[in-house]
């Protein structure tokens, strides 16, 4: 802290404390769904006795009420503050699996200081996020992944598009909600996509991968701890890969991919969660083209899928997890009993009213500004048969 600093009003206690990072301003990408998480990540903390303090800076949710954290600090969740409070409070440990990317993104100033992070460690997390790690740690578990190639310019990312085959999708790694993610099917468009990139996120590691199209896409949100792997939910998108996943509607539990596709999913869930010593949640994403599963992408911390998971079945997965992540307890510890009758679909939720100049055509970036829940009894309702029947398998680059 700062030697002339004059005035502070927030005394430190003594009893072990535990930060945990919110999500920042909501903005797409990472809604509300985080806030939940954290809500729920503060009461576990509490239940164990630790003192749970909050950082955030989003006056509309719940983790930033006064008397949900023993303290709470309304900062902006970026290092400069994060560091302050650290260096006053001395605590225990740092969550950043609770509040998005934006908390996941400050993992690697923790690490550099010495700051314990709770659940997974930095370079585990770091694997998941880098994508050129991320695929050598795929090919070592021998799992499927789109062919792939990593690019710090131009030149190098067109030399990778013509070696793994068009199209391909250029993204960035650690960015939140696909930004910056393009499909392309040319030189030309890789280039203007990476130029594009590199100007909005300087010295980036970008992966270009080949792009699966007309395949379909799912995901598994699971929590490890260290012994025992629980699937909390596999999810099935009703649109194809390539449009995002927060923008696509999903249905749980996957209804219309066989019981082996769904098996493998979930044995492949549990390799890469024992691969990347995963302590707490994960959430892997796949694309199925044939009777082949292919991993996409893995997220070492709560997805937006989570509350939504935790809702349908009416388990407290969070609070669960969070205790996991603490070393409080076991999954064993837990009797978990899933609730769901029929069918919990995901309804995006769109904008576009707000923002009449926005292109209104999906693709790898997201454009939701929110989700619904909707409960089915079985996939003969109206709804879903509609849904499904005008899905588009077409998609905007």
């Amino acid at each position: 802290m700062s030697n002339n600093l004059l005035h502070n009003e927030s005394i430190p206690s003594a009893r072990k404390k535990i930060i945990v990072l919110g999500s920042g301003p909501n903005r797409i990408g990472q809604g509300i769904e985080f806030d939940y998480c954290c809500v729920h990540g503060l009461l576990a903390i509490k239940e164990c006795g630790y003192e749970a303090i909050m950082v955030n800076c989003n006056p509309e949710t719940v983790s930033t009420d006064f008397d949900m954290a023993d303290k709470l600090y309304f900062e902006p969740v970026f290092w400069e503050h994060l560091w302050e409070i650290i260096e006053l409070e001395q605590p225990d440990g740092v969550i950043v699996q609770l509040g998005g990317q934006t908390a996941l993104k400050l993992s690697k100033r923790l690490h550099e200081k010495g700051i314990k992070i709770i659940g997974t460690s930095f370079d585990d997390m770091d694997i998941a996020e880098d994508r050129g790690r991320f695929s050598d740690l795929l090919k070592q578990l021998d799992i499927p992944y789109p062919e792939y190639g990593t690019a710090f310019t131009a030149d190098e990312a067109i030399e990778v598009a013509n070696r793994v085959g068009y199209p391909v999708l250029v993204r960035p790694s650690y960015v939140l909600g696909g930004q910056r993610m393009r499909i392309v099917i040319n030189d030309e468009e890789v280039e203007k996509a990476v130029v594009s990139l590199l100007k909005h996120i300087p010295d980036n590691k970008i992966l270009i991968d080949h792009f699966l199209d007309r395949c379909q896409e799912a995901e598994v949100d699971a929590i490890f701890d260290g012994e025992n792997f629980h699937v909390m939910g596999v999810m099935e998108h009703i649109e194809p890969a390539g449009i995002h996943s927060g923008d696509s509607n999903a249905v749980l539990p996957a209804f219309n991919l066989s019981p082996l596709l769904v098996e493998t999913m979930e044995y492949y869930s549990e390799k890469i969660a024992r691969a990347l010593n995963i302590k707490g949640l994960i959430n892997i994403q796949f694309a199925i083209k044939g009777n082949t599963v292919y991993v996409i992408e893995a997220n070492p911390r709560a997805s937006r899928t989570t509350p939504f998971i935790a809702k349908a079945h009416q388990v407290p997965y969070l609070n669960i997890a969070t205790k996991v992540m603490l070393g409080a307890a076991k999954l064993t510890d837990f009797v978990i009993e899933k609730k769901l009758d029929g069918y919990a679909i995901k309804e995006p939720v769109f904008s576009f009213d707000k923002f009449p100049g926005v292109s209104k055509e999906l693709g790898p970036e997201m454009k939701s500004t929110g989700e619904a829940i909707r409960f089915i009894k079985d996939l003969r309702d109206p709804y879903f048969r509609t849904l499904y029947k005008e899905r588009s398998m077409n998609l905007s680059k």
